[in-house]
């Protein structure tokens, strides 16, 4: 009640009253002169006064009509307002789905009206994430990518009741499926993929993408509808390490493993903070010669314990979480100290992740690290992946090239196993060309294999660039690529990894070797 007179309305009331307090006052205080003064009026006056007094009221009648008919269509328009800005709230503008605000409000299922009915409510949480969409948005520009999505909402719409669609942003979407048979999930998962990845067309440009699908049950998973989504996300994220056009179902062990992870990275940062990842170094052998040309630097995660941690696990944590621009600027500056300590001739082979080429200031990270370190940027060799290349081919032609005018060299590396293209070897300029090892361990095993291999070092030849085998592990593949014309040797058979403690004794211990075995050959 006090909130009423605290409003318009209620303080009008309260003005209202008291002025007919006010007036009956006045009347009761003067009510003989009054009544005296209406004994002098006329039959017509009094009529004049009874008239008048009735078009007010009539008038004041329909004053209230309006004023009510304007405060209905003023509540109608209000309500009109509320309800926009709340739809405008929780959806999403591009594709008119709800958006995650409207999933947190969500109701899974309705109250039963038949409280006797024995039907358990179930439902299957579904995240789904486009593959391939950054590409497709780059070919056909931000319109072209708004449509894309618009259509992909349209299709999963079909997929399920209405509202039960959401866009939580980007190319991230969710689909509650009420009532899904536990047994029907993966193949409503596999309808899914299919739909998604049939061809879009944008303008005159027909696109397609992927979508990778992680699933989650309610309420078996959780009692919270959000529980159940974290869940689905957690199994999204397992089917896309699986590959493109992959669906799972959640369970227990993806979320051990994703604590697992979890753990690992808040060590990555704290080794990285204490400087205990660091380099060790592979040589790499001239094979005309048997002299050692260079090393390249392999990062090494060792605890104090004596235990470690495998460069594929921690340099792909590093990439996802930001942390590898440090790593790689903190394990650089460490080689080009210890390589300062091997002859000039010597270098030093270092390897750039994918996601560094996306670095516009990489080039100048490099050669400050190099400036500092005192090292001539002719004796550091960088080593890019193919896969490197093709996110966004302009700007890694603009890297090496940079990179190549400060002088230092450029290897391709793990040629032929990636996106191979010869127009790659024409239009970025290449020092060297690093033939993977999984062609080496299955030399004179498979054929094709054999003659692929001739086929990269032939091209190598005629473009004049220099190639380095990895693998070597037994003499019969050394000979092999002696014979084949490969310039430059790697593997086991001429030294693992090492600490740079153990580099400068490696070296001379080469050089002994050689030299041995030229005095044998000249006394025979």
């Amino acid at each position: 009640m006090p909130e009423f007179f605290e409003s318009r309305a209620g303080k009008q009331l309260l003005a209202l009253t008291a002025g007919a307090l006010v007036l009956w006052g006045v009347g009761y205080v003067w009510h003989l002169q009054i009544f005296n003064a209406f004994k002098v009026l006329t039959v017509d006056t009094i009529d004049a006064w009874l008239l008048s007094i009735f078009i007010i009221g009539v008038a004041s009648f329909v004053y209230s009509l309006f004023r009510i008919f304007d405060l209905r269509k003023e509540m109608h328009r209000q309500h009109q307002h509320a309800r926009r800005s709340h739809w405008i709230a929780t959806h999403d503008h591009l594709t008119g789905l709800p958006n995650r605000y409207a999933f947190e409000k969500f109701q899974i299922f309705q109250p039963l009206l038949n409280e006797d009915d024995d039907h358990q409510p179930m439902a299957t949480i579904f995240s789904i994430d486009l593959d391939g969409f950054k590409k497709v948005n780059d070919l056909v520009g931000h319109q072209g990518g708004d449509q894309l999505l618009r259509d992909v909402s349209k299709r999963l719409a079909a997929f399920a009741e209405e509202g039960c669609v959401f866009r939580f942003g980007g190319d991230e979407f969710i689909v509650v499926a009420r009532g899904l048979a536990p047994e029907k999930a993966g193949r409503f998962a596999n309808l899914i993929i299919h739909s998604l990845t049939r061809p879009i067309q944008v303008g005159v440009i027909w696109c397609q993408v992927g979508a990778s699908i992680g699933y989650a049950r309610w309420p078996e998973h959780g009692d919270l509808l959000q529980d159940v989504c974290h869940k689905s996300d957690i199994a999204l994220y397992e089917a896309k390490s699986k590959g493109a056009n992959t669906s799972l179902a959640f369970h227990e062990d993806m979320q051990h493993k994703v604590l697992a992870r979890a753990q690992l990275e808040g060590q990555l940062r704290e080794a990285i903070d204490a400087g205990r990842i660091k380099p060790f170094y592979q040589p790499l052998i001239d094979l005309r010669s048997g002299a050692v040309c260079g090393f390249e630097a392999l990062a090494r995660w060792t605890e104090e314990d004596g235990s470690s941690v495998s460069p594929l696990i921690f340099i792909t944590i590093a990439e996802e979480t930001g942390l590898i621009t440090t790593l790689f600027q903190q394990l650089l500056g460490t080689a080009c100290e210890d390589a300062k300590l091997w002859p000039e001739d010597i270098v030093l082979a270092f390897n750039l992740s994918p996601v560094q080429m996306e670095d516009r200031l990489l080039t100048s990270r490099i050669l400050e690290i190099l400036k500092t370190a005192g090292l001539p940027p002719a004796r550091l060799e960088v080593e890019i992946t193919e896969n490197a290349l093709i996110e966004d081919p302009e700007l890694a032609a603009s890297i090496i090239d940079d990179l190549h005018n400060a002088g230092i060299q450029i290897a391709l590396d793990d040629f032929g196993t990636g996106y191979s293209s010869l127009a790659q070897l024409a239009r970025y300029k290449f020092d060297k060309i690093k033939i993977d090892k999984s062609f080496v361990s299955s030399l004179r095993k498979c054929g094709r294999h054999d003659k692929i291999v001739q086929a990269l070092l032939n091209l190598s030849k005629g473009l004049e660039i220099k190639t380095t085998v990895e693998g070597i592990e037994d003499n019969a593949q050394l000979a092999y690529f002696l014979q084949e014309g490969c310039d430059i040797g790697q593997g086991y058979l001429f030294g693992k990894a090492m600490p740079a403690s153990e580099t400068l004794s490696f070296l001379e211990s080469r050089d002994r070797m050689l030299r041995t075995s030229t005095i044998v050959s000249v006394h025979t």
